[in-house]
């Protein structure tokens, strides 16, 4: 072909212009290329830390080589900076970055996609280049660096290139560096572990909390480096929105926004706790439990001590305020139907139950039967029996203790067992979920998929906030602990039921350790799936941890209403189907209550209607019935009518007054918490609904006790401490618990804001604490309604009031 000699000379030349004079960049043609042939400029010797301008375009494109020599331990790494000041997105300056393995290229101005199609173009460009490690086998190394700048534009692009050895590459141990980052220009750093640490803590600091920024730690998958070595990596986002910072609406869909996003951070290395802090803390937590163990010994030792002095002086109807009687004498020489549960006299039997004198049948053993609660109370004179009984004017424990006992018991004895199946079928799932979430965690290497108090986050094995784990084992422990004191009760009270004690057959509450028994399981549940939450807090997670929490409000609830109405509580199925019904509305409200007003609506309207309910259950003692069979609603013309007559024709003093107050401000209570839930639609729902049980325990309680002080019933030491003990002890776990290290209802990085530093042996934040204190808390709460009425365990039973 002829044009093959010149176009073979026209390529040549540049390159003998070069050999004759080295190091000094060739000047680009002046004259025209043929049709369809665009010259090419030749590589130009540059160096480090010179700023190199210049203009590229459709037919010209500038290659500049670098070149180093790496040195065995030495770790030298490039960055190469570009700017342009052409603004044509249409033809940017492309960048190629060649060396020995890898490539990389950009384009300025550089262009970030957002949300709702919005851009953001950049006009300045950096990048790290990934260095090369010469190793002592290999020796000194020489690094060849070529990068090529070129445009498409017609008209030319100018540009920029410098290219710099960055002198602080690799981050020590416990010295901290300052560094800025920007979208377009991220930064990555080389860590080597020290010899005698094996595990670190990245510490990353900023001033301001925008513009968003994402740390990474990155394996390093080169030959050369060794494996105790990684690249810390750190992002600029182009926008705030992932960080839960505030962004605006672009009116122009082709609008190109150019903003400021330069972030000075902070980084510092520190070595990560020893083992030996492992080992302490961990032991602190079990003997700190185990003295509790120690203490109720040392309680029940000084018990029975005085129960056998008390013995051997022959005291009569003592109590060692333990809640355990000494074994006396009868008060009378024929006690009616003594071996009947409650009744008192003959003039309260009915028809249908088993009566028996001291000439008659023998008391039964405290053993169960085959007997069913069916067997009792069926027939038509029963049920007006009941309706004259509970209806009176004033109630006395007798009124409310007339079923068998056995069969009561029985009845209670199903709270156990039921809640130890629910605990199994609902723990399993719950493990193996966060077992999976944790799995997740640390095959990606997400670490924002948990919302872990970073500052204090001690990993062991695959578990990456151990210490959150290990605090909940209080809640085991204290819960163990309490069944064997309900066990101790349990059993004494069946000896003494079997050597015929009078004051254990008639006098006192009726003892049923069912619900106690149950309150125990729930306390240790509620340990087991808190410690599962915190494997991967987060906000589906959450209800892990307040299901139990529920429970052990309900139970106690319904401990408190069983002490007075021991025949009329509720049934192990209705409480545990109430249970399962308050956790779906809690996982709809995790689902739903977020933005949803109606869910809202729903919730609130149901709330205040189960209130309304509830209080008329309670005020007629469960003798308020509907007939529904009435399909005019002639229910509902009856109670407008009594409405009417009692409270707007002629105001009359309601029939049972301490009943009536107690309802009043339990439904005030909820009516507003309904109407703050329809107007302020809180996003924590779990707990929204737990503070609803709370409060309604805790009015409870406190309407309980006053009405105890007002019936001049005493409340012996052992309760008083306890209850002491209770209300300190929970409000030091409350301020620990408002204290906030993390919070899921934001982003992963506003959560992050809350982090705080170990508080205790280095090992234990704020959160922990509150799950120490929670537990023995809930502890000293259960030994309250466990040991509240032991003053009444020498006074009759028609001589202790209902309330």
């Amino acid at each position: 072909m002829p044009g093959c000699p010149r176009l073979a000379l026209l390529c040549a030349l540049p390159w003998l212009l070069r050999a004759a004079a080295p190091g000094r960049p060739a000047e680009p043609p002046t004259q025209s290329p043929a049709p369809g042939h665009y010259p090419r400029d030749p590589a130009r010797g540059a160096d480090f830390d010179r700023v190199y301008s210049g203009v590229v375009n459709l037919s010209t494109e500038s290659i500049y080589s670098f070149n180093y020599t790496s040195r065995p331990g030495q770790v030298t790494a490039v960055r190469v900076y570009v700017s342009s000041s052409s603004e044509n997105l249409d033809y940017p300056v492309l960048v190629v970055v060649r060396q020995q393995k890898e490539v990389l290229s950009w384009q300025v101005p550089l262009l970030f996609q957002g949300l709702y199609q919005r851009s953001y173009s950049y006009q300045e460009v950096s990048r790290t280049l990934c260095p090369s490690k010469a190793t002592n086998e290999t020796g000194p190394l020489e690094q060849l660096i070529f990068v090529d700048v070129a445009s498409m534009a017609p008209l030319g692009a100018p540009y920029k290139l410098l290219v710099t050895k960055i002198k602080h590459f690799q981050l020590w141990t416990n010295i901290a560096f300052q560094f800025t980052a920007s979208p377009s220009q991220p930064q990555f750093f080389l860590y080597q572990f020290p010899k005698d640490v094996d595990s670190v803590i990245i510490k990353v600091v900023s001033e301001t909390a925008y513009p968003c920024s994402i740390v990474s730690v990155q394996n390093i998958m080169k030959k050369d480096f060794p494996g105790e070595q990684f690249f810390v990596v750190f992002v600029i986002k182009p926008e705030d929105y992932a960080c839960g910072g505030s962004f605006f609406i672009q009116e122009n869909e082709n609008q190109t926004w150019n903003p400021q996003r330069a972030k000075n951070l902070k980084v510092t290395i520190v070595p990560s706790i020893k083992g030996s802090v492992y080992v302490k803390s961990s032991l602190f937590s079990v003997f700190i439990f185990l003295s509790f163990y120690v203490g109720c010994l040392l309680v029940v030792f000084v018990h029975y001590v005085r129960f056998h002095r008390k013995s051997i002086d022959g005291s009569f109807g003592s109590n060692d305020g333990s809640g355990n009687m000494a074994v006396s004498q009868p008060i009378a020489a024929s006690t009616p139907e003594g071996s009947n549960y409650g009744a008192i006299d003959e003039s309260s039997s009915t028809p249908g139950r088993q009566t028996s004198s001291d000439g008659g049948q023998p008391c039964q053993s405290d053993t169960d039967s085959s007997v069913e609660e069916s067997d009792f109370d069926t027939m038509p004179d029963i049920e007006s029996d009941k309706n004259v009984i509970r209806t009176k004017m004033f109630l006395y424990l007798s009124d409310l203790s007339r079923k068998d006992r056995r069969i009561v018991s029985k009845k209670y004895k199903i709270y156990f067992w039921n809640i130890i199946t629910i605990a199994v079928f609902y723990a399993l799932p719950v493990i193996q979920l966060v077992i999976t979430y944790q799995t997740v965690v640390n095959v990606t290497g997400n670490q924002d998929i948990c919302y872990y108090n970073f500052l204090c986050a001690h990993p062991l094995g695959v578990l990456s906030a151990f210490n959150n784990i290990l605090s909940n084992l209080g809640h085991v422990l204290l819960g163990f602990l309490f069944l064997l004191i309900v066990l101790r009760r349990d059993i004494l009270h069946r000896r003494a039921l079997e050597a015929k004690d009078i004051f254990a057959m008639e006098y006192g509450i009726p003892k049923h350790f069912g619900l106690f028994y149950a309150m125990g399981i729930a306390l240790m549940m509620e340990g087991v799936l808190s410690a599962c939450y915190h494997v991967c807090p987060n906000y589906s997670n959450f209800q892990f941890d307040t299901s139990f929490m529920y429970m052990i409000a309900g139970l106690c609830m319904l401990k408190l209403y069983q002490t007075r109405h021991p025949d009329i509580n509720a049934s192990a199925y209705s409480a545990y189907a109430s249970f399962a019904v308050v956790i779906m509305l809690t996982v709809l409200g995790v689902v739903f209550g977020k933005n949803d007003v109606w869910f809202w609506v729903i919730f609130s309207a149901v709330h205040i209607l189960a209130s309304l309910a509830l209080s008329t259950q309670i005020y007629y003692m469960g003798r308020f019935k509907i007939d529904v069979s009435d399909t005019d609603l002639g229910i509902f013309r009856r109670a407008a009518m009594v409405l009417y007559t009692d409270c707007i024709q002629q105001c009359s003093r309601p029939l049972y007054m301490d009943r009536m107050v107690l309802l009043i401000v339990g439904n005030l209570v909820n009516w507003s918490f309904a109407l703050f839930g329809l107007i302020y639609r809180p996003r924590d729902f779990a707990s929204y609904m737990l503070g609803i049980f709370i409060c309604n325990l805790l009015l409870y309680l406190a309407f309980y006790i006053i009405m105890k002080l007002r019936s001049s019933e005493k409340v012996l030491p052992v309760p008083l401490f306890c209850i002491m003990a209770t209300v300190v002890v929970w409000a030091a776990a409350l301020y620990f618990f408002f204290q906030n290290l993390s919070s899921w209802e934001g982003t992963p990085a506003e959560s992050r804001e809350k982090n705080r530093k170990c508080i205790l042996l280095d090992f234990f934040d704020d959160h922990d604490i509150w799950h120490f204190l929670s537990a023995t808390a809930l502890f000293f709460s259960f030994l309250v309604l466990l040991t509240l009425d032991d003053d009444l365990d020498v006074v009759r039973r028609d001589q202790i009031p209902v309330f």
